[in-house]
């Protein structure tokens, strides 16, 4: 939402300021500059990556405009969950969730919280360390090394769309000049005719340059930041898992395992020590 409003607000501005200085709206609609520009910055996204890359492209530009699924509630449900996990373990044993995490999907646990279970890079990050704490063959602090090379490499992939978007991004300006250049050229072959047919294809010329500079710091970049936030989100989402398990494996009882887990929550969101207990207490997950 807010960034349709921070595009709406840029748009306004820039289109406002010009009406004011009395400029002509329709001196800036020029669909061949905009062909030039667009099309080009498509296509060298489109040189620059791969299929993958492209999907997690699109979508990461969705996500963009989609409100953040990283909430208090959303972090009090995973709370729950942990308890949920670390109780089980201690009272049966680690083994009892072998079979939670073999089957998530049929998991008598997993199965109460729908929305972590549709997180299916976050199951499997809970599922595939909790194996390994399972099999006896792994301490804790060769699950933390683990948990954060799983991070690390999901991290890297995440921003590989962000980088293809910034690069698409700078790389718009000098794309405005190109479309400026081919306006050059067309207005010296347009010498020598009337004077306000020339007015006007220097006039579009310069709105490529315009449209260049404006796609790039209004628009695309913008985006671009946006986009690693969101990532960044999604990186403290998986540390909040991880410390959770690495405390509980390393000893810790479940509340106070859940607590050292809350604790690395961003302060926007984090729920207070009282909305943890409370929910902790809660044996089924608020709707």
């Amino acid at each position: 939402m807010f960034a349709i409003i921070g595009m709406l607000v840029v748009l306004g501005a820039v289109v406002g300021g010009y009406l004011l200085e009395h400029g002509q709206l329709a001196v800036l609609i020029q669909p061949a500059e905009l062909v030039i520009i667009g099309g080009a910055a498509i296509g060298t996204v489109l040189v620059a990556n791969p299929l993958p890359t492209l999907i997690a492209l699109a979508k990461g530009i969705v996500s963009v405009f989609l409100p953040s699924p990283y909430t208090k509630d959303f972090y009090l449900e995973n709370i729950r969950m942990l308890n949920m996990l670390f109780t089980t373990a201690r009272k049966e044993g680690l083994p009892r969730l072998e079979t939670d995490t073999d089957e998530p999907q049929k998991s008598q646990i997993f199965t109460k919280f729908p929305k972590f279970l549709k997180n299916h890079h976050a199951l499997y990050f809970v599922c595939d360390t909790l194996r390994m704490a399972i099999s006896g063959g792994a301490n804790h602090h060769d699950l933390d090394q683990v948990m954060e090379l799983d991070m690390e490499v999901h991290h890297r992939e995440s921003d590989q769309p962000v980088s293809a978007l910034t690069t698409m991004a700078d790389a718009l300006p000098g794309l405005g000049i190109v479309a400026a250049v081919l306006g050059v050229v067309i207005t010296m072959g347009a010498l020598g005719g009337p004077p306000e047919e020339i007015g006007h294809k220097v006039a579009a010329a310069l709105v490529g340059t315009f449209l260049g500079i404006l796609m790039c710091y209004g628009f695309f970049g913008p985006l671009a930041s946006h986009m690693g936030k969101v990532n960044q989100r999604d990186h403290e989402y998986l540390n909040f898992l991880r410390v959770g398990i690495v405390s509980f494996v390393k000893g810790a009882s479940p509340i106070v395992a859940v607590e050292v887990a809350r604790r690395v929550i961003p302060h926007g969101v984090r729920p207070s020590f009282k909305e943890m207990e409370a929910a902790c207490k809660n044996k089924a997950p608020q709707s």
